[in-house]
């Protein structure tokens, strides 16, 4: 059969012989084929980075270099404290539209001889030229791939290979050398548990992956692990919980907003949509990001209507995000609902026409195991 020409061309990881190799079953995402899983399964492979630690490949993730001079142009796009940001620390960050929207959320490192930022796939030539639009000198990183280590013996193991990285703290950067090559090190992730994200040269890609796989303490870990492990952390989602409609203070990221970015900081306001998100932070936005979880063991995803009652009565809101939590046991979901919505009520989601009923809880579901 002929080959479909309307077909999207998806572009390769830089380790996708490796990933075949390993098993992985990939599907697009975000132009990327992506390992989703490998032989072991998705619930396998969540429970053992809660315990060991996991190998993530993220290299579809956009690495961009700006000058050190490019902080003060950051703080004019994004509500983070960044002229606060010390040397050898990073932080996270929203890019923020006139109306108080997230174009995406991000990280900024400040590193001794320039601030490296990592965007998400899919809002990476957005983000670009976003970028390039205000401030000189951005410059793609494209020769480097960048993988993620998470879980309680991350340490051990990338230690085992770069001793540095015992010596660092959540949210700490650093460049240590591995076999001559400069690995580009934080001590972040996004899956809730203390681990790594490694930017290392292509060149030298495969053989640092086949190094920490050949600890027995690290096993290969694709997409769908990566987001069940995300949602029980209570991490938001580009595309899901944040979006160019969503403000940070709704999307519950209010805490990403700098103290010296608040109305009575040393450099109040000062980004795009400014007014807005600092009404929202001192008198509350008109909605709520809620953890939610279903009655039962039927998960309920993206896009299920909430309700504050059984029968009739208005929508209130909707999942931005469902699935079934391994850690847990049982479903879980976040939604974005109404912020007068009592904070105590059962709520109903719509799954095929039957209302079924939802607790509201606190987040993070599964507590975050980051080294302070």
């Amino acid at each position: 059969m002929a080959e479909n020409a309307t077909a999207p061309m998806l572009t390769a990881l830089p380790l996708a012989d490796l990933h075949a190799e390993l098993g992985a079953k990939c599907v697009p995402f975000a132009g990327w084929s992506m390992p989703v899983q490998y032989p072991q399964g998705v619930m396998a492979e969540h429970l053992w980075t809660r315990t060991h630690a996991g190998l993530f490949d993220v290299s579809h993730m956009g690495q961009l270099r700006l000058p050190k001079s490019a902080l003060e142009g950051l703080e004019a796009l994004i509500p983070a404290d960044l002229l606060g940001l010390p040397e050898g620390r990073q932080r996270y960050g929203i890019f923020t539209n006139a109306t108080g929207g997230a174009l995406d959320d991000l990280m900024v490192a400040h590193r001794a001889g320039d601030i490296f930022v990592v965007v998400n796939a899919a809002r990476h030539a957005h983000d670009r030229a976003h970028l390039r639009a205000h401030i000189a000198g951005v410059e793609a990183v494209s020769d480097r791939a960048l993988l993620a280590l998470q879980g309680p013996e991350a340490e051990a193991a990338l230690a085992a290979l770069v001793p540095g990285v015992a010596a660092m703290r959540f949210m700490d950067v650093a460049v240590l050398r591995w076999q001559g090559a400069d690995l580009w090190i934080s001590r972040s992730g996004y899956t809730g548990e203390d681990g790594f994200e490694i930017s290392v040269p292509v060149a030298q890609a495969e053989g640092f992956a086949r190094a920490l796989l050949a600890d027995a303490r690290v096993a290969p870990i694709g997409l769908g692990a990566r987001d069940s492990l995300r949602l029980e952390a209570g991490l938001p989602l580009y595309g899901q919980e944040m979006d160019e409609t969503i403000t940070p203070v709704e999307a519950g990221q209010g805490w990403s907003i700098g103290r010296a970015r608040r109305a009575d900081g040393a450099r109040a306001g000062g980004f795009p949509g400014a007014a807005i998100i600092l009404e929202q932070l001192a008198h509350g936005a008109p909605r709520r990001r809620v953890g939610l979880r279903p009655e039962g063991r039927a998960p309920m995803r993206a896009g299920v209507a909430l309700f504050a009652e059984a029968e009739g009565g208005a929508q209130i809101g909707a999942i931005t995000s469902g699935g079934f939590g391994p850690s847990l046991g049982g479903p879980m979901a976040i939604g974005l609902i109404d912020a007068a919505t009592d904070t105590d009520s059962v709520l109903f989601g719509d799954l095929r026409g039957k209302r079924l009923a939802l607790q509201q809880v606190s987040l993070p579901f599964v507590p975050p195991g980051y080294k302070r």
